[in-house]
């Protein structure tokens, strides 16, 4: 176990900053294209259950392991009940009381089994139309997610029963294969909760490589918009991008991030869900989730005066977070020369799953972050937005994407997920028991490259699992 040393980051973040700064970039090595190389420099050989939260390998400066380690400290931390002298600020209701307990080993999160708490699922809510913005429009009296948790004395907005019905199909050599389809249905409101609302389900998704994914240009994720491939006369496989709203620039920007690309930075992203997810106030995101609900009110009445409170994060708290997942490697893939691997590699191009599942990217050129500069990176995603069809559909618009879209998950890691978290599952709703079932839910713009699957032999569907398994 590494050891964690905590110092006041105020000082350790002057102190990096202008370090780092004065690093220069280092050459792109030959090396990076070793197949092995996920992530090219920042590749780390770890196929423990911790594989997912080691640092980069390559960290050009002083105090920057010191600061991801500061970081990964403040990941784990559990937040309580202002008032509270150590990390303050969690509620008045919220879905979790860490960023760990929903990523755990910086992995993703699972549904719940049935009858139990949602743990690391959630689920975002709104109603027709969109906000100021542009984005979706949150629910009178309960916002943009459904807080299932409160702090004493405060009513939680409400919870989701989720149930399933399996159905059985077969593959085109005869073998059966089962799908589970969930149904969700909002219960135990504080309050009425309107008939015209819209869910979408969440699991928490796996954080490594984030900080390569937001270093790759905008220019490089849009070139890949025209080029449609045909699937048949009415379908063609094309990705969408999302223009989603930068709360800190005050414009839209490209959407990257979360299952639909709703979030333009990992800054963003993670300010949201102290906010939404934590009810943790920060300078992104300063007003409690739950200001104007009788929530507010009934914890401003212990602790302070109705109004909008200060933001309870320091910014340089944020900060170390934030540099904590950009500097999360990726692990190296594993059985790149096994026949079988290879006969999946050749699948996985053949049913067209690479049309989504881009295999390179390349970052662009950050003066001060040299680390993530030209980097080639095998993430396996266009990070755009595609129709996965009705089966899938959460028919809940998030700016630019519709009901039947969403972002094409990184697959990267992958085959790690198992070994990280036995009980991991798939999808953005955990719905896929295994990376098969995940496949056969496809639809939309992959519906022909599911067919394509269904109709290979066992041993074929057995070389594409490997290939995934090596990612």
């Amino acid at each position: 176990m590494k050891r964690k040393y905590i110092i006041p980051l105020c000082i350790l973040m002057v102190f990096v900053v202008i370090m780092h700064a004065c690093v220069k970039p280092t050459p792109f090595p030959a090396s990076e294209e070793n197949p092995y190389l996920s992530a090219g420099n920042e590749t780390v050989f770890d196929i423990s259950n911790s594989a997912f939260g080691d640092d980069f390998p390559v960290l050009n400066g002083p105090g920057l392991t010191l600061l991801h380690d500061n970081g990964e400290v403040i990941f784990n931390e559990v937040f309580f009940p202002a008032p509270s002298y150590y990390y303050t600020g969690l509620g008045p209701i919220y879905n979790n009381n860490s960023c760990n307990a929903c990523h755990g080993g910086v992995g993703e999160g699972n549904p719940p089994a049935p009858g139990a708490p949602l743990g690391s699922m959630l689920f975002r809510i709104s109603i027709p139309g969109t906000d100021p913005h542009g984005g979706p429009n949150p629910v009178p009296g309960f916002g943009g997610q459904l807080q299932n948790l409160a702090v004493t004395g405060v009513q939680p907005e409400g919870t989701v029963n989720i149930s399933y019905t399996d159905y059985n199909f077969q593959f085109a050599d005869g073998s059966s294969y089962q799908l589970q389809v969930p149904s969700y249905t909002v219960a135990q409101t504080y309050t009425s909760y309107p008939g015209n609302a819209m869910l979408s389900p969440r699991v928490a998704p796996r954080l490594i490589g984030l900080g390569l994914l937001e270093a790759v240009p905008e220019t490089e994720i849009l070139q890949n918009v025209n080029n449609a491939l045909a699937v048949n006369d009415t379908t063609q496989i094309n990705g969408k991008p999302n223009y989603v709203w930068d709360y800190t620039n005050n414009k839209l920007e490209l959407g990257r991030f979360g299952w639909k690309s709703e979030q333009p930075t990992i800054k963003q992203q993670l300010a949201a869900a102290y906010q939404e997810d934590m009810g943790v106030t920060n300078s992104v995101f300063p007003q409690e989730s739950s200001y104007g609900q009788p929530q507010y009110n009934a914890v401003q009445s212990i602790i302070g005066t109705p109004g909008e409170p200060s933001p309870e994060l320091l910014d340089s708290t944020l900060y170390a977070n934030v540099f904590y997942i950009q500097t999360l490697g990726v692990p190296a893939r594993r059985n790149v020369y096994n026949p079988q691997v290879l006969r999946g590699q050749q699948i996985f191009q053949q049913a067209q799953c690479a049309s989504c599942h881009l295999p390179t990217m390349t970052t662009g050129i950050d003066v001060a972050f040299p680390e993530l500069s030209n980097v080639t990176i095998h993430p396996y995603t266009d990070l755009l937005l595609h129709d996965m069809g009705s089966g899938l559909a959460d028919n809940r618009p998030t700016y630019k994407a519709t009901g039947r879209q969403y972002r094409t998950a990184p697959l990267w890691g992958i085959g790690l997920v198992p070994i990280v978290d036995p009980s991991g599952q798939y999808l953005h709703d955990g719905r896929a028991r295994t990376l098969m079932e995940a496949i056969m839910w496809h639809g939309g713009e992959a519906y022909n490259a599911k067919q394509y699957v269904k109709n290979l032999s066992a041993s074929d569907r057995a070389a594409l699992i490997a290939f995934l398994q090596s990612l």
